[in-house]
């Protein structure tokens, strides 16, 4: 009988060796970055922690109407002067991009960079999204534009140049909520004598889904008024804040947002240097706009 009970307790113990160092051997399963925090890199003006995967092509169109306040005569500026831009993304790494885009506005030529240096991760190892973004835009309008606009008349080609960056700090709470906050700051190198040629701005953006693929979106941008960078006397020419909030339908390869904002501008630093719309204002210094993207794989 104990040869019996040494040969059960043996084997117990053997098994229980065995399953221990496989347990030891089997490797943790890796905490992957949460799926889809936005539709997709872009919430009406305002940049996303949102990456297409790598070897990813997204086409962007983004339309600005004219303001409401003629309303029916232009129907509410859809028939006024507009402003568009055309864009292009691409993924290099699931983590990068790159892009171009063209305004109509100062036709401008933007060329940008995106990074996500952290990603939130679905078991909350990593609880936020970190993404740095930076852009440089190019003024391709009439040299004789610069030469008039500030307190050196010369021209050279640096006149043309504004640059754009910003710290974004995002987190998806759950399937129906994801909410950014960003900093920034936008230079440029030619303005008008009235003007800074800094601004520092704060935000914030997000999304609320209210079906598979429904949400209400909402951005707000706010250029800060330092008065100790402002190279102005009076310090009483500033630009405004930029409210925006709309609806967006989103597929897994299309998004279409269409809203209502402040801002006639389109690339970041044009919003926060001249913007001039004050939302309080009502339909005089609103305007309806509309973002279309699309992806594709290679």
């Amino acid at each position: 009988m104990k040869k019996f009970i040494y040969i059960v307790l043996a084997v117990i113990l053997s098994v229980s060796i065995t399953y221990s160092q496989e347990e030891q051997e089997k490797p943790k399963a890796k905490d992957k970055p949460v799926r889809e925090p936005f539709a997709n890199g872009l919430l009406i003006d305002n940049q996303t922690c949102q990456m297409a995967p790598k070897k990813t092509l997204e086409m962007i169109i983004q339309h600005r109407f004219g303001t409401m306040e003629n309303g029916i005569k232009d129907v509410y500026g859809i028939y006024a002067s507009a402003n568009i831009r055309m864009g292009f993304n691409y993924s290099i790494l699931d983590n990068l991009e790159v892009g171009y885009g063209l305004t109509r506005k100062n036709m401008y030529s933007d060329f940008h960079v995106k990074w996500n240096v952290l990603q939130q991760t679905r078991k909350n190892t990593i609880p936020v999204f970190v993404t740095l973004y930076g852009n440089m835009a190019i003024d391709a309008r009439n040299e004789s534009v610069f030469a008039s606009a500030g307190e050196d008349s010369t021209f050279s080609f640096t006149n043309r140049l504004a640059y754009f960056s910003q710290l974004i700090v995002g987190r998806k709470f759950n399937d129906w909520l994801s909410l950014q906050v960003h900093t920034s700051f936008t230079h440029y190198n030619k303005v008008a004598e009235d003007k800074d040629h800094d601004v520092v701005g704060i935000g914030f953006n997000g999304r609320i889904k209210f079906s598979p693929q429904s949400s209400f979106i909402f951005q707000y941008d706010l250029p800060l008024k330092i008065k100790s960078m402002s190279e102005q006397t009076n310090f009483d020419k500033f630009p405004l804040p930029n409210l925006a909030f709309g609806y967006e339908v989103a597929t897994s390869t299309h998004a279409f947002q269409i809203y209502v904002t402040t801002a006639n501008g389109i690339i970041p630093q044009d919003i926060y240097m001249y913007n001039n719309n004050d939302w309080t204002h009502g339909v005089t210094d609103l305007m309806f706009g509309f973002t279309i993207t699309r992806l594709w794989g290679f």
